[in-house]
């Protein structure tokens, strides 16, 4: 027969016990919590410019790719937050127009390049951005991407290393801007990308056909042609969409106007 105090005892365990039992569920639900926080879905919107220049925004943050075209190019546009510039190109670079359109606290991401070519009051803001780096930079981590041509170094129009693509990321949205570049390693091994700008004009970077493969290679969400205008005029985009979805019919294909003056 069980004495009281071993009632007690037992009843003791149970409750201890329970308490922790307790404990480490609410610990696993602050744990999950906190996670999915860390993972808040973010607007985007962009707006195409001409051929490689755009504005888009990332929640409430105003980024510009690649300005040229003078102040003009950009009326009734809110103004940057922050100014990605791919490489020392004329379509890419302007430095006219990158004065015309910073404020004060814009930052300008470049790389080491781009740099070497700006001087005066801007220089302050620059943030040099290697190929492979990360940096976090007002909440968003930018990534530096190799964008170059294939082939004799010495030769090439784009060369390894002088340029950047850019993967911008806040929470759960993952953004990737090509630059100038073909269908090289280093973009066929991205991940997780939800929107992606590549490149398709030839002889300065890749083939239509190249494009759609290397996208097919790292799968993003949506795919958007950018920058499509060569020397035999504008690439077919059509042929791409219609390459990727043979390919992967979930990747969607958008299709927007980076040349309203042709028409």
């Amino acid at each position: 027969m069980k004495t009281p105090l071993v009632y007690l005892a037992i009843s003791v365990i149970t409750l201890i016990g329970c308490k922790n039992s307790n404990s480490s569920q609410e610990e696993a639900q602050s744990e999950e919590v906190a996670e999915n926080s860390e993972k808040v879905s973010s607007k985007f919107n962009i707006t195409p410019i001409s051929h490689a220049t755009a504005v888009f925004e990332i929640d409430e943050t105003v980024f510009y790719i690649d300005p040229v075209g003078g102040a003009e190019a950009f009326e009734g546009q809110p103004s940057p937050d922050m100014i990605l510039v791919t490489d020392i190109h004329g379509d890419h670079f302007n430095m006219e127009t990158l004065e015309a359109v910073s404020k004060p606290e814009t930052k300008i991401v470049v790389p080491q390049a781009v740099a070497d070519k700006i001087e005066g009051a801007l220089t302050s803001q620059l943030v040099v951005l290697k190929n492979e780096e990360i940096k976090t930079i007002d909440g968003f981590n930018i990534e530096g991407v190799a964008m170059y041509n294939q082939g004799d170094q010495d030769k090439v129009r784009h060369v390894k290393g002088r340029g950047n693509g850019y993967v911008i990321e806040k929470g759960d949205l993952r953004v990737y801007f090509s630059g100038d570049t073909e269908d090289v390693p280093e973009m066929r091994a991205l991940t997780d990308i939800d929107k992606a700008f590549v490149c398709m004009n030839l002889p300065y970077t890749m083939s239509v056909d190249a494009a759609a493969d290397g996208v097919l290679a790292f799968k993003p969400k949506e795919i958007y042609p950018y920058h499509y205008r060569g020397q035999g005029g504008l690439a077919d985009v059509e042929k791409f969409k219609s390459l990727v979805n043979q390919g992967n019919k979930e990747i969607q294909v958008k299709l927007l106007d980076w040349y309203p003056s042709t028409k």
